[in-house]
């Protein structure tokens, strides 16, 4: 059997499983989706999102790219962060990394890789932002745990960043931020703790109060551009006089016509 036939076989035996244990499970998923959680994780296949979770089928909404990254510029990311804060009503909404990953590695290293090393250059600045930290670390495997840590941290601060959050903060019920650290190793999940004074640290600089005097002078110029394109025409303007060349003109013509007359 090869690999797809694989892949649908034990697809059948998952249908049928879930339908014995319960004969309206796909009628009530095919009803819509309401899940309680984002979860932004690794795409390594080591980290299942549902399995390491214990949830199933439509509890948690699912972005997954190298590192675990929030970067303001992924457009993918926003677009699923979006709809799950905005349409989905998400309640938490985690940012999951894990140890051993390769692309906090990769990051680390001195090494070009092609493609993928702008997108490495987002994990460098973690480590310039903490550089102090980082290097004071002697052994290279706890090195590289603890990047793999502050890189979870700085993506959560990156999600309190984006305008999608701290509008939904306005709300009633925004979502809760959570960094989350899987060992493969032992299975285990870690909450970091990433408490919302440290997300808001930065306010001053990110949040939106910031902003005003930027709103205010777009308000202004739409204003301005909404009266020039509205200015009524006037009304009582005088007419042209005629030019010198016209005014002779219009004189022989009054001259050809009194001769013609005349005789």
């Amino acid at each position: 059997m090869n690999g797809i036939e694989s892949i649908l076989d034990n697809n059948r035996k998952w249908v049928k499983e879930q339908r014995a244990a319960d004969p309206n499970f796909f009628n009530r998923l095919a009803d819509g989706q309401q899940p309680k959680y984002l979860f932004i994780g690794c795409s390594d296949s080591r980290v299942p999102a549902s399995a390491i979770t214990g949830t199933g089928p439509g509890e948690m909404f699912v972005h997954r790219n190298i590192a675990n990254m929030v970067v303001h510029t992924d457009f993918n990311m926003l677009s699923v962060l979006q709809y799950a804060v905005e349409v989905l009503g998400v309640q938490d909404i985690i940012v999951c990394g894990h140890y051993g990953c390769g692309g906090v590695a990769a990051a680390a290293s001195n090494k070009q890789y092609g493609l993928i090393d702008g997108w490495l250059t987002n994990i460098r600045d973690v480590i310039r932002v903490h550089e102090t930290e980082f290097l004071r670390i002697s052994d290279d495997d706890s090195r590289l745990r603890r990047l793999v840590e502050l890189n979870v941290i700085e993506q959560v601060r990156n999600l309190a960043k984006t305008s999608i959050i701290q509008n939904a903060r306005k709300g009633a019920t925004p979502p809760r931020l959570h960094g989350l650290v899987y060992d493969i190793k032992e299975g285990l999940l870690t909450n970091l703790d990433v408490e919302d004074n440290m997300i808001s640290e930065f306010d001053h600089i990110y949040g939106t109060s910031a902003q005003k005097y930027a709103a205010k002078v777009l308000e202004a110029e739409t204003d301005k551009a909404e009266l020039t394109t509205n200015k009524p025409k006037l009304t009582d303007e005088k007419p042209h006089a005629a030019s010198p060349m016209s005014q002779k003109a219009g004189k022989n013509v009054a001259a050809s016509n009194g001769s013609q007359t005349k005789g």
